[in-house]
């Protein structure tokens, strides 16, 4: 069987429907919202402040903790089981790690910058949501930041390298699939993040990877669009 064209049209290179918006939790100090099609993360940033207990604090730096978040309702499949699971700790470990490589926590001793991160709608591509939606919000927070992380998700349905997967490609039942989550820091091209469940090639990866980050830098693009929107920035700066 031959993959020849994607149910919703797109082109095999070409994300879902993108929007994204920061300001959108009134009381936290940095957020935002990331969508894919009808994969929805809003994330909220709170902190840097102090860290208790106070036998975690690091005297030479601040930490990073993220929490990430499915809700019950949210999910195209079987319902999500509110509280955490195994899955959402795993996830929210490989948020934490793909945006530490562009914060400063050594401005931030003793503290703690705490990152939530609630999928009110999904429909695949989550984590990668989540890191796009988290990195505008420490944005926003203010933190010192070297880059954005720009996330998006790839992979193999049948023969095909296709960006950004959906729940039908995910759960294609006519050939192998493979889902490969890539975050991307935009500014040196450097990976934060690369996850793979199922199989590929070793040229398919390399396609994969490629395709990924031609698809972060647009995405890149459109992080920094909601930003400036709105701090009012005009012009070209990064």
């Amino acid at each position: 069987m031959v993959y020849k064209k994607r149910k919703d049209g797109r082109k095999f290179d070409e994300a879902r429907k993108i929007e994204a918006k920061v300001g959108v939790v009134k009381r936290a100090d940095g957020s935002a919202s990331f969508r894919f099609g009808n994969t929805w993360a809003v994330a909220a940033v709170y902190g840097p402040r102090e860290l208790y207990p106070r036998f975690l604090q690091d005297p030479s730096k601040g930490l990073l903790r993220c929490n990430y978040n499915m809700m019950p309702f949210s999910s195209r499949g079987e319902r999500v089981r509110p509280g955490g699971s195994r899955r959402s700790k795993e996830i929210s470990m490989v948020t934490q790690k793909a945006l530490l490589p562009v914060l400063n926590l050594d401005e931030y001793p003793n503290a703690v910058v705490d990152v939530f991160i609630e999928l009110p709608e999904t429909e695949a591509g989550s984590r990668t949501a989540g890191i796009n939606a988290a990195s505008m919000a420490l944005a926003d927070a203010g933190l010192l930041m070297k880059d954005l992380v720009s996330s998006v998700s790839v992979g193999r349905v049948d023969d095909k390298i296709v960006v950004d997967l959906d729940y039908a490609e995910e759960s294609y039942d006519d050939g192998p699939v493979a889902d490969i989550p890539i975050a991307i820091l935009p500014k040196s091209g450097n990976v934060s993040l690369l996850q793979m469940d199922g199989l590929v090639s070793k040229d398919q990866l390399k396609e994969a990877v490629e395709l990924g980050k031609k698809a972060c830098a647009k995405i890149y693009e459109i992080q920094k669009k909601a930003l400036k929107e709105k701090y009012n920035v005009k012009g070209d700066g990064q």
